[in-house]
């Protein structure tokens, strides 16, 4: 069914004219002396040979190329026939380049056209529209638009698909054929809007916004952007950015067929899916009932089959259960139980038996051997052991008091025969300067020094004098304490 939700349409009646008035003139030109007349004019008023510089639109190369010559103002039908496109590489001319042609112009009077005839093209560089689309494409790309992990799957079967396109377009038309022939009840909403010129491309976003903000009441679960063929300006609306960005924020997905497979627009390269042509996007989005009929078919017969099946097994399965002896006779199952419940209750009996006697034999032992753990018994066996202990420890605390003493007295001996005492006992003596540093050479004192000199009974002082010889130590140098020139009797270790 056809709906318009969103914009019923803008449909202009077309009214019925009457028949032109004819004219009778006895002077005037026939269509054809008129046209030769043109063509005449032409040739003689233009140079016989011109080079125009503009961008090429509407390329056709299969044999002959036909193309569009155009600038920002005007626009110019160019032919080059097959023998002189031949001299020229395909490659080298195409939609939005700029070129420089050098031909004629004439008057083609078969289809009332002022064309150029074309004798070569020179490449110049891509034109305006060429530069600004691949600008824009260049920025998306860095932008994520193009991205394919963010393109959305399409519905299998929709609740209703919006087309967004202009009502009087062939495109439109298209869409319903291909859905009459594929499946009649899908629900289509027609969004009528321009698709060029002026404005178009501000009412396509538009209109992408409200399908975007009405899809859940209405519906609609999937958007076909699409319209015919036309030139790459005819197509432009579908370039712009404003357009891109519509699509890119859609809430449904998108499906763009815009002009022919050899068109690619932003819109299309930004939508979820391209499609080349109008008929191939409907193909795309409504289902064809008779496929999906034929599925469920196939679906159904297998269930079907898999539901014999596994009836079939389940009932063969409960017929070798029901096969068995022990189903059929229950009792026949209590007959090894039984046995076996015999078994053991005579085992257990025996084995309480033998528990009995072995118990009865073990409190008889223990009565024979109850004199045995008298206490007295026991203690005096404890005391014996204990008075044992005691003399053991007794005579090695003995010997190891003996060890000891005996190495305490060796130890003594030692000392006396090597201690400091002894020493002196012997007649030796040590003195100390004024600062308590032992002497060893007439160099550490100094006259008028004040020396302490011990011996074995006591100390005394002494106050050094000068001698004959005098003293080496006139300098008054001190000797510091622990020089390593003064060796004496008791500054190196004891043993």
């Amino acid at each position: 069914m056809d709906r318009a939700p969103f914009d019923p349409g803008r449909m202009t009646a077309v009214s019925k004219r009457s028949d032109p008035e004819v004219v009778q003139c006895d002077d005037a030109l026939t269509v054809s002396n008129a046209a030769a007349l043109i063509q005449q004019t032409v040739v003689t008023a233009l140079p016989g040979r011109l080079r125009v510089a503009g961008q090429v639109s509407n390329f056709s190369g299969r044999s002959h190329w036909f193309f569009t010559l155009k600038d920002e103002e005007a626009a110019i039908r160019c032919v080059m026939f097959a023998s002189t496109a031949r001299r020229q590489a395909i490659g080298e001319i195409q939609d939005g380049m700029l070129v420089v042609v050098t031909g004629r112009v004439d008057f083609y009077a078969a289809q009332g056209q002022l064309q150029l005839y074309v004798e070569s093209v020179q490449p110049v560089g891509e034109g305006d529209l060429e530069r600004q689309f691949r600008q824009l494409c260049d920025r998306l790309r860095a932008e994520g638009y193009f991205d394919p992990l963010r393109k959305r799957p399409l519905p299998l079967v929709p609740n209703g698909v919006a087309v967004i396109t202009s009502r009087s377009s062939a495109a439109w038309q298209d869409v319903l054929d291909t859905r009459g022939r594929r499946w009649s009840g899908c629900p289509l909403y027609l969004v009528d809007v321009r698709v060029q010129g002026d404005g178009a491309a501000a009412a396509i976003a538009a209109a992408l916004r409200r399908v975007t903000k009405q899809a859940a009441d209405v519906g609609i679960d999937v958007v076909i952007l699409t319209r015919g063929g036309g030139s790459a300006e005819d197509l432009w609306a579908f370039n712009e950015r404003v357009v891109a960005d519509a699509v890119f924020a859609s809430g449904v997905p998108v499906v763009a067929a815009v002009g022919h497979e050899s068109d690619t627009t932003v819109a299309e390269l930004v939508a979820d899916e391209r499609c080349a042509t109008p008929t191939q996007a409907a193909m795309r989005v409504v289902p064809d009932a008779a496929i999906l009929r034929q599925q469920a078919g196939q679906i159904s017969r297998r269930l079907d089959a898999l539901v014999v099946r596994t009836v079939r097994q389940m009932q063969g399965s409960l017929e070798a259960v029901a096969s068995r002896v022990v189903y059929r006779r229950p009792s026949h199952l209590l007959h090894p139980t039984q046995e076996r419940l015999q078994r053991d209750r005579e085992r257990l009996v025996a084995a309480q038996r033998h528990a009995i006697a072995s118990a009865r034999l073990a409190m008889q032992e223990a009565r024979q051997g109850l004199p045995r753990l008298d206490p007295g018994v026991a203690v005096r066996l404890a005391q014996n052991r204990l008075d044992r202990v005691v003399e053991r420890l007794t005579r090695q605390a003995a010997r190891e008091i003996d060890d000891r003493v005996a190495r305490l007295h060796a130890v003594a001996r030692h000392l006396a025969a090597v201690g400091p005492d002894d020493i002196l006992r012997r007649g030796f003596s040590y003195t100390e300067g004024p600062d308590g540093t032992l002497i060893g050479s007439v160099r550490q004192v100094a006259e008028g020094d004040v020396l302490t000199t011990t011996v074995a009974d006591g100390k005394f002082q002494s106050t050094v004098r000068p001698s004959k010889g005098g003293i080496a130590g006139k300098s008054k140098r001190r000797r510091q304490a622990g020089d390593a020139d003064s060796p004496g009797l008791f500054n190196s270790a004891m043993p």
